[in-house]
Order: structure tokens, then sequence, then C-alpha cells
């Protein structure tokens, strides 16, 4: 089974880049984040039409949304009100193949890192907070959480771990926030399961860079965890860094994870 997760930066306007990428890299179940469209809106037909016929959608106008879209039927679909903002930040599913699959799009957080300052930015770890008693509570076997998390964890997760300390994304409140949240639940990092922590890793890069690869700098924001019951079962983890050149780019890119589940 291949699981896909993309911040698409409006679905409807790079409508034709996911159909493309669903088709090209033989994707079963895509969680896209960022959708930006009401849920009347969402444009179904398109995934229906290739075949990917089970979608749970959760939108709102211009801002946030969450897609969960699958060639795997549900059993059942739900979703949190994280913060009790209202706003569209989570979406999961149970699959058909008894897998529990979590599809998150934590806020980005502003420009200040100071919570006391920057309403935004306490809502940020506000979230990461809930989200971890959201998931202590629960018996976490068979599940697997993806999403813009929004926070580069580790030092080569970003260009400049120096740089960009105090940089929201990578500040110490919510790097050690993430990890905690992380290790306290028994998640698995699988792409840094998959890569060493040694080596440079990012799944985002900034529109204002006019040569983003030449620049090169970029931030790993885009994670897929699983349960520790399921880390054996992945056999491969895949950032598609060549879609930043793909016609009207997200400035993000989807991850892959190939997992084994006969």
């Amino acid at each position: 089974m291949r699981i896909a997760t993309w911040n698409i930066n409006s679905v409807r306007l790079r409508i034709q880049n996911v159909i493309r990428f669903v088709k090209e890299y033989d994707i079963d179940v895509i969680c896209l984040q960022e959708t930006k469209t009401q849920d009347e809106f969402f444009p179904i037909d398109d995934f229906k039409n290739i075949g990917m016929k089970h979608i749970s959608i959760r939108g709102e106008k211009s801002y946030n949304g969450v897609a969960i879209i699958s060639n795997i039927p549900f059993i059942k679909e739900t979703h949190e009100n994280f913060c009790g903002l209202g706003d569209t930040r989570h979406i999961s599913v149970i699959l058909k193949n008894n897998i529990t699959l979590h599809n998150f799009y934590v806020p980005a957080g502003g420009d200040i890192p100071d919570r006391k300052t920057n309403k935004k930015f306490d809502h940020k770890i506000k979230f990461i907070s809930e989200m971890e008693s959201f998931f202590e509570n629960k018996k976490n076997i068979n599940t697997i959480l993806v999403g813009d998390l929004n926070i580069a964890p580790h030092e080569n997760d970003v260009w400049s771990h120096k740089q960009l300390l105090n940089v929201v994304s990578h500040t110490p409140i919510e790097t050690t926030s993430l990890i905690k949240f992380e290790k306290s639940c028994n998640w698995i990092d699988i792409m840094r399961k998959i890569i060493p922590y040694e080596e440079k890793l990012y799944s985002w890069w900034s529109y204002r860079n006019r040569d983003w690869k030449k620049s090169d700098r970029g931030r790993r924001l885009d994670h897929i965890w699983v349960s520790k019951n399921l880390s054996d079962k992945v056999s491969k983890g895949i950032i598609c860094k060549e879609i930043r050149d793909w016609e009207k780019p997200s400035d993000h890119v989807p991850i892959i994870m190939e997992i084994d589940l006969k």
C-alpha cells in the first residue's frame, strides 16, 4: 500500500498536479492539507474518474482544509476540533484493512515566536499539546499519522540550524514540543528511520527563492509517523523533490510511504 501526504496549497488550483501524481506514482491513499475550499466545491469527480472512490473531506473557504482520498474503502470517518476553534485542521479514517489514518494541518504560527505577543504562535503550541493529550489516551496500534506539522524538528531538517533557531518552524519550543509528542506516544518518524539524521532532508522550499533548487534553503515540515507495531512493515519512504519543478507547484512536495500489510 502506498500512502502519500501533500500540502497542496489549493486543491482546485492544482488538481491536475494531484491527479498526475496519483497516477504516475501509483498512490493508494493520498492525504491533502491546505485544500482551501468548501466541501461543495471539492473536485470529487476528478478523483472518482481515476478510481479513487473513497473520499473524506473537511474544508472551509480560502483557508486550511484537509482531505483523505483512497482506493481502499473506509470503515469510519471522524475528526477532532483541536483548540476549539472550528478550523479544518484534522480528519481521520479507519481503512478497510483496519489501519487508522490521521491527517493533520498544524497551524503555521505566524512570524514572531512569542506566545505572549503572538496569538498564532500560542495556538500552534497549544495545538501540538492537544495532539499529544489526544493520542496519550488511546491505544496507539495500527495507526498512521501524516500531514504538514509545520515544524522541522531536527538540525538537518533545515538548511541552517543556527540561522533558523529564532525562525518559526525551528525554534526550540516548537522542536521540543514536537519531539516530546513523538516520543511520549511512541511514534516512529518514518523518514528519519529510513534516512539518517546526519543527512539534510527537506519537503518545503519558499516561493521567495528565485531558484529554489540552486539555493536549496528547505525545511522538513511534512511528516509520516507510524505506531511502533507498523514500523517493520514499512519498506520505503520517499520525498518527491522533483515535483517542486512541476508547473504551478505547491511550495511543499509529497511524501510517500510504502507499507506491506500482508
